[in-house]
C-alpha cells in the first residue's frame, strides 16, 4: 500500500484570517477619544511609538482617524513621545550588504573620530581606571 503525501505547508491564500479583528474601542465602548487618556492611546501605539495600522488594531477609518488625532495632539503637549529609542546590542562585525558603511563605521558624520581608532578605546579605559585610582581627598573646615 502506498504512503499518503505529506501535507502541504500553507500557503498565504490559506493563512489569511477568517474573522475580522475587533476594535478595543467597540469592545470596550468608547464613545469619544480624549487626548489625554494616554493609557488608551499607548495601546494604539507600536514599542517604537509608531501609530498602528487600522489592520492590526481593528479600528475601522472614523476610529483610526480619531485616534490618529488624539495621539497627535498628545504629542504636542508632550503626553506622549514622537519616538522611542530602541537600544539593542548588534553581534560583531556581521552586517551584511545594507548595513555596511565602509571605513566610516556607525558614527557617520556624528562626531570626532580620532586618527588612530584602534587606540582610542584603550586610552579612553586609562583614563578611566586612573580616576577611579585616585584618592578622595576629604576637606575639613
Amino acid at each position: 500500500m502506498a504512503k499518503a503525501a505529506p501535507k502541504r505547508a500553507r500557503t498565504k491564500d490559506n493563512g489569511r484570517r477568517l474573522k475580522k479583528k475587533v476594535s478595543v474601542l467597540t469592545q470596550e465602548k468608547v464613545e469619544y477619544v480624549d487626548y489625554k487618556d494616554v493609557n488608551l492611546l499607548r495601546r494604539f501605539m507600536s514599542d517604537r511609538a509608531k501609530i498602528r495600522a487600522r489592520r492590526v488594531s481593528g479600528n475601522d477609518s472614523q476610529q483610526q482617524k480619531e485616534i490618529a488625532r488624539a495621539i497627535k495632539n498628545a504629542r504636542e503637549m508632550a503626553l506622549l513621545p514622537y519616538a522611542n529609542r530602541v537600544t539593542t546590542q548588534r553581534g560583531g562585525r556581521d552586517r551584511g550588504e545594507r548595513g555596511d558603511r565602509g571605513d566610516r563605521g556607525d558614527r557617520g558624520d556624528r562626531g570626532f573620530r580620532p586618527e588612530n581608532a584602534e587606540s582610542a578605546p584603550a586610552a579612553t579605559e586609562a583614563v578611566v581606571d586612573e580616576v577611579v585610582e585616585t584618592e578622595v581627598l576629604e576637606v575639613t573646615e
